[in-house]
């Protein structure tokens, strides 16, 4: 029975995408709906009987076992991210209703009917790389999710977006490349490309270290991790809402998904402490610069796009806090189950804002920055979402990214390095600091009533809420049952030690938005010497950060991300063999 699951969970929306696409019309919409709770069902079946048998679900396709044949399979990890992708899919399924829906008597509409389409071909995908049970199944799932994912992008078809979707189509080609050639260096050694039959057999000889080298810069460059991140913004900028959506929440945790599958799993005698440190710096630095630029973003969209590029780098931070030295492997534990629930949190909260952000764009005609006040007083609901989403990111209690910034804390304690708390805690203050950037500017009362060109339906706000809902919540789940880390560790009513713990962030990152977010503060009501002081603080740090929006702009052209590409795959070519 829960190898037919399995099954059905690939199956389904790829049944549900061909009877859309024979039907047309109106049909495919209904056809997308009707198979969403079908998906659901089907995910949250997968994730009761992983949790009532404690052990993977196993299907081998065929009946031809491993290494002659491939499998499916499902353990906790892969039952949970299943789970919580068809909670996404079916919310953003909601929310796009009015924006791709058909109107009557007419026929095949291109956005929408390409849409719904769209969006069951990257579900399938995703679904089959999470249960994926060879190097090469995820490889070809990868590739179906990739050519899924880039037409999201251009919808519209305008000649802006079409470049955006060129742009990521080319640079996820050139990632493919990679890892296909790592793959083909893993079975000419070992004969094999099963997951499990590769972990008993894999050495840290030269042709496993480079291919473990070439794989992960390729899926780092799928997943948009800094400096690899050339195709993110403009993608996110031109794409609809539902389809940002999509992209941010669930499309990247598709590639990073391989990246754990590849080092906890398939090859974990392989990884040095060398390369887990170089992850996770990699991971610091995509948090600092991410945030830091998202403050100076004119547009919504674009402060939550660098948003996203800065949470990506929170789940890079368990591989330097799971390598175990004396082992001399990185193992699953506190730290790889912080950086999950971290991706579970993202895919939530992400997706909420990006819905946020398309219905105040459809309501109020844009979504720069400067033109967001009186937002809040126009769409109290939409903004509620987007400030439960921006709290859940930030890490109060009971969410899931608290949850997972306590275990990242207590790995680092551990493990006696410190320094990688401090990215955490820095973290949190700048998340803070755009979060709040984005409300100070909605709830400034409008020196004229806001004129809404067209009204939010109910249903698409409650779907932005109810994600964001989750994301604050999930932090209460048992996820010991699904996940390797002690009960113990499941939240506990807050103390007043843990609400300071939360609030000094909150305070330090409205401190940040004055000194460096695209907001200019009011000083009249402060004494001349403060308001002095203030500015030429603001001033000094406007210059710091003035250099990462110059190299962010340097990075999005395609000589310098084609060089950081190259350089990328020399510098995890060299630690790799250096850490053996």
């Amino acid at each position: 029975m829960g190898g037919s699951l399995l099954v059905l969970s690939i199956v389904v929306p790829i049944a549900g995408l061909l009877l859309a696409f024979a039907a047309g019309g109106r049909q495919v919409e209904r056809m997308a709906l009707a198979t969403m709770p079908i998906g659901l069902a089907i995910a949250v079946a997968i994730a009761l009987a992983v949790r009532t048998t404690s052990a993977p679900l196993v299907y081998p396709l065929g009946g031809w076992a491993p290494p002659l044949g491939v499998s499916l399979r499902a353990d906790g990890l892969s039952a949970i991210m299943l789970a919580i992708t068809a909670v996404v899919v079916c919310a953003v399924g909601i929310f796009a209703r009015a924006g791709f829906a058909v109107p009557e008597g007419v026929g095949d509409v291109r956005a929408p009917y390409a849409f719904w389409i769209l969006l069951l071909g990257t579900w399938g995908a995703l679904n089959t790389v999470f249960l994926g049970g060879d190097l090469f199944t995820l490889y070809v799932a990868l590739e179906l999710l990739t050519f899924a994912a880039v037409p999201l992008v251009s919808l519209d078809g305008c000649p802006e977006t079409l470049r955006a979707a060129l742009r990521y189509l080319l640079f996820a080609l050139l990632g493919s490349v990679l890892y296909l050639i790592g793959t083909a260096l893993l079975y000419g050694t070992w004969g094999t490309l099963d997951i499990v039959l590769l972990s008993r057999l894999v050495r840290a000889e030269p042709s496993a270290l480079v291919a473990a080298a070439l794989m992960t810069v390729g899926l780092l460059a799928k997943t948009a991790l800094f400096p690899l991140h050339l195709w993110l913004p403009p993608a996110h900028a031109g794409a609809p809402a539902a389809a940002s959506a999509v992209l941010s929440a669930l499309v990247v945790k598709g590639s990073f998904f391989i990246v754990v599958r590849l080092w906890f799993d398939a090859l974990p005698a392989v990884p040095g402490r060398l390369v887990a440190q170089l992850l996770g710096a990699l991971g610091a630095a995509a948090i600092l610069f991410g945030s830091i630029v998202a403050l100076r973003q004119r547009r919504l969209k674009l402060v939550i796009a660098y948003s996203t590029l800065a949470q990506i780098g929170y789940l890079f931070l368990m591989f330097p806090l799971a390598f175990n030295a004396r082992a001399g492997q990185l193992q699953s534990g506190g730290a790889s189950s912080g950086g999950m629930l971290q991706a579970l949190s993202h895919a939530t909260a992400k997706a909420a804002m990006f819905m946020v952000a398309g219905a105040i764009y459809e309501a109020v005609g844009h979504d720069g920055m400067a033109g967001l006040a009186g937002v809040g007083r126009a769409l109290p609901i939409t903004l509620l979402a987007f400030a439960l989403a921006g709290v859940a990111l930030i890490g109060v209690p009971p969410s899931g990214a608290y949850l997972a910034k306590t275990l990242l804390l207590e790995a680092a304690s551990e493990t006696a390095q410190w320094w990688w708390a401090v990215v955490v805690q820095a973290g949190g203050i700048l998340t803070s600091g755009y979060v709040l950037l984005v409300l100070a500017h909605a709830v400034v009362p409008a020196d004229h009533a806001v004129r809404l060109s067209t009204t939010v339906p109910r249903i698409r706000e409650a779907a932005a809420l109810a994600l964001a809902l989750i994301s604050l919540l999930l932090g209460l789940f048992p996820w010991h049952t699904y996940l390797p880390f002690p009960a113990k560790t499941l939240i506990n009513p807050p103390a007043l030690e843990t609400l300071w713990s939360v609030l000094w962030p909150i305070l330090v990152g409205g401190m940040m938005t004055m000194l460096i977010g695209r907001w200019e503060p009011r000083f009249a009501d402060m004494p001349n010497a403060l308001a002095a002081v203030v500015d030429r603080a603001r001033c000094a740090a406007l210059v710091l950060v003035g250099g990462a929006v110059a190299v962010d702009a340097a990075l999005r052209r395609w000589l310098a991300a084609g060089l950081a590409f190259s350089a990328m795959a020399v510098i995890f070519l060299i630690a790799t063999l250096m850490g053996h």
